[in-house]
């Protein structure tokens, strides 16, 4: 397991990488956060931190490296369906639900189970109100809010590698 923290707008995040593909992505909480590496070792580490970099300064809307998240069948239905919600766009929980033919809940919980958040993007994901609810990143609704914001603002995008092209949930392959 390769482990690295990058600074970002919404603090410290922590990448976990194993056998060449992110399997993590979490927040950094205290007062001592680990110093970035600059630049990183790890060349996908490298490339997963400048495109959350990229994103973060409105160049990139759509991520490009091999993932691997840990968790259920189920859940890795509900995370490839995440991954089909456009950029600057929401789903409710319970669209979401309809579409993998399951409970608003249960999408819910797979949500809240998402090892990889941003990347896998369960913040584009809102009440059938319209209300921000639920978010286990970060400073939770606050934080959501941000990258919803965040995917508001224009955009200058920068093309990524055709060979970053391995993010696509139907290449990914559960661990256990």
């Amino acid at each position: 397991m390769i482990t690295s923290t990058i600074h970002t707008p919404i603090g410290p995040l922590r990448l976990d990488a194993s056998e060449g593909a992110l399997v993590g992505l979490s927040w950094i909480r205290g007062p001592s956060a680990p110093a970035a590496e600059d630049p990183p070792s790890d060349p996908l580490i490298a490339a997963v931190s400048a495109q959350l970099q990229a994103y973060f300064a409105g160049q990139l809307t759509d991520f490009r490296f091999a993932l691997r998240p840990r968790g259920s069948p189920f859940q890795h239905r509900i995370w490839a369906l995440l991954r089909t919600i456009p950029f600057g766009t929401t789903l409710s929980y319970a669209a979401l639900a309809a579409r993998a033919d399951t409970a608003p809940r249960a999408a819910a919980a797979a949500c809240a189970a998402n090892p990889i958040p941003i990347v896998i993007p369960c913040h584009r994901v809102i009440a059938a109100s319209g209300a921000l609810a639920g978010y286990s990143g970060g400073d939770g609704i606050a934080t959501k809010r941000f990258l919803l914001n965040l995917e508001q603002a224009p955009r200058h995008p920068v093309p990524i590698p055709a060979t970053a092209a391995q993010g696509d949930p139907a290449a990914w392959t559960p661990v256990p």
